[in-house]
């Protein structure tokens, strides 16, 4: 099973999905044994394909880390928290979450684009 690692101890996902707001992107690192690798990429693919067919889901991609180091990094962008927050507590999103290997740490965080004047828009 998935172990959960916040990003930010003091407000953990289970925090962040409370809050109405919209668009958000979720940023999820992984890391894992290298040895779990292929089977981690299965189940990212299985519980991806769910969350690609819930309501408000707009794009993701997964990045590994180069190297040697078994780290990944997902992000999916979401039409909003609501949507995000529903496919996230789904039942069937959470026994897919108790298929991935036993080795694999997630730190999930929610955001939303900051505008910066000359740089770039919210």
């Amino acid at each position: 099973m998935t172990q959960l690692r916040p990003l930010d101890p003091a407000f953990p996902i289970d925090r962040q999905i409370a809050i109405d707001a919209g668009p958000v992107v979720l940023v999820n690192v992984f890391t894992l044994d290298k040895a779990d690798e292929q089977s981690f990429l299965k189940m990212w693919q299985d519980d991806a394909a769910f969350m690609k067919r819930q309501p408000g889901f707009i794009s993701t991609q997964l990045h590994r880390a180069i190297g040697d180091s078994p780290t990944y990094l997902n992000y999916a962008v979401w039409e909003s928290n609501t949507h995000f927050r529903a496919a996230f507590t789904h039942p069937e999103f959470r026994a897919k979450i108790s298929a991935y290997p036993t080795s694999a740490v997630a730190s999930p965080h929610l955001f939303q684009k900051v505008a910066v004047p000359d740089i770039c828009v919210a």
